[in-house]
């Protein structure tokens, strides 16, 4: 009997050094698009901040996470037709455009076209978050979390110091005749277009691909032509057929949420992740104004550099333990133990007033949940449903999450200027609660889903 990407031990064999070339590709492709994203996301509200005024720097923040959720959709049929490689180089050459376009919004200081820039630059997240699944479309079962920790950690090498690049591109783009804070996006576009070229030019073969492959030979070489009239052999019969007209019906977003609906592990991963971002980005996308609030334009930067590179360190940096425990103790552990570190994380945050180091604390402790409902819902998701419907499954998973965290973002900037950071992180908290009890009625963790599983 095997699960839904365990296949003969020969084939895993000859898979084996797929996966390690993968991991080492995306590994090395999560640094690049990691500093594209993140020097964005350092000086994002702050440009639309000083283009539009507070209240719309969070609607700006949410218009580049409602680009990610939306991008999810047309990535996801393309990943479902011609596999990961397309899919995440269209993705990455989005937000270029993107990119491209608010630093023509803040040369012209045209919102919409500022608007517009976000909305496109979300390719580049929408790409770092669908890479995390590439890494496991051949992973082990007995991996699976640490090797998809092992992607969401790549992105720490580039993404901690990213923030603190802001600062030197501005600097650098500045005898270009950028205005302020244009110059970091400029630099973001280059990044992503190094990530694509990359993808474009190795990714090959494609792991998805390749595993969908494998789950259609897989079953053939039992006995069950021999044994075709008998009612044993013919749930195991079933899956050699359907796996491409599953993979067509799993493009809509409709199927995938059925898939999702009959299936409570699947709920509770989809749920972990997006409450997870959700309170992440309402914190973290006010934090560079509120620390706007107590430092002069001289420092600014510095500080929300140095704030958000011990942010980001919190997310990615202990990713690989978070994997590891992830497959030690059980994904609904992990998420668990990612709830009470957002918890904390807002308690401790929303008292820090404007004493810096505390604020940063906080920041710390609300990267480390975030990393918990990440890794542990995207494995559990992952392992929840049948290949044939996983990347709709994944792609409806990250449009929720998108959602979700725009939904923070854009509500974050009203918060804020209507009864202050305390209120937000306060409103963030409650947020989390529903999740717990989500998490314990679920009870302990189920056996992986198998390929002949229907898709709902």
């Amino acid at each position: 009997m095997t699960t839904d990407l365990t296949a003969p031990a020969r084939i895993r064999s000859d898979v084996a050094p797929i996966q390690r070339r993968t991991l080492g590709l995306l590994f090395g492709t999560q640094i690049i698009g990691g500093i594209g994203v993140t020097i964005g996301v350092a000086v994002g509200a702050l440009l639309a901040a000083r283009i539009a005024g507070t209240a719309v720097a969070g609607l700006t923040q949410s218009a580049a996470v409602v680009g990610a959720a939306l991008l999810a959709i047309p990535i996801t049929r393309i990943t479902n037709g011609h596999g990961r490689r397309p899919g995440l180089v269209v993705a990455y050459l989005v937000g270029a455009v993107g990119a491209v376009l608010v630093v023509l919004a803040a040369v012209t200081r045209i919102v919409p076209l500022l608007f517009l820039g976000n909305l496109l630059f979300g390719g580049g997240t929408a790409a770092n978050l669908q890479a995390r699944y590439a890494a496991v479309d051949l992973a082990e079962p007995a991996r699976r979390g640490r090797q998809l920790a092992l992607i969401v950690w790549a992105t720490t090498i580039g993404a901690v110091a990213a923030p603190n690049f802001a600062a030197l591109a501005n600097a650098v783009t500045g005898g270009w005749g950028l205005p302020p804070l244009a110059g970091p996006f400029a630099f973001s576009a280059v990044a992503f277009v190094l990530a694509a070229g990359a993808l474009f030019a190795l990714l090959r073969p494609d792991p998805l691909r390749t595993a969908r492959r494998l789950s259609a030979a897989e079953p053939t070489p039992p006995p069950s032509p021999v044994a075709e009239p008998t009612p044993p052999p013919s749930p195991v019969a079933e899956p050699m057929t359907p796996p491409r007209p599953a993979a067509r019906r799993g493009a809509g977003m409709r199927a995938a949420w059925r898939v999702v609906r009959d299936r409570p592990a699947a709920r509770l991963g989809v749920a972990a992740v997006a409450v997870g971002h959700a309170v992440m980005v309402a914190v973290m996308s006010m934090t560079p104004v509120r620390l706007g609030e107590s430092h002069g334009d001289a420092d600014v930067l510095r500080v929300v550099g140095i704030v958000l590179s011990l942010h980001i360190a919190g997310m990615y940096a202990l990713a690989p333990l978070v994997g590891w425990l992830a497959d030690r103790l059980g994904r609904p552990a992990v998420i668990l133990g990612g709830v009470g570190l957002l918890l904390a994380a807002c308690a401790v945050a929303g008292t820090a007033g404007h004493h810096t180091p505390q604020l940063s604390v906080g920041l710390v402790l609300l990267g480390l949940g975030w990393s918990g409902t990440m890794v542990g819902g995207s494995t559990l998701l992952s392992e929840s449903v049948p290949a044939a419907v996983r990347p709709s499954v994944q792609g409806f998973s990250d449009l929720t999450m998108g959602l979700a965290g725009a939904s923070a973002a854009a509500v974050s900037g009203f918060v804020m200027r209507a009864a202050g950071y305390p209120v937000l992180t306060l409103l963030a908290a409650i947020v989390v609660v529903p999740l717990v009890a989500l998490a314990l009625r679920r009870g302990p963790a189920g056996v992986p889903d198998r390929e002949g599983d229907t898709c709902g």
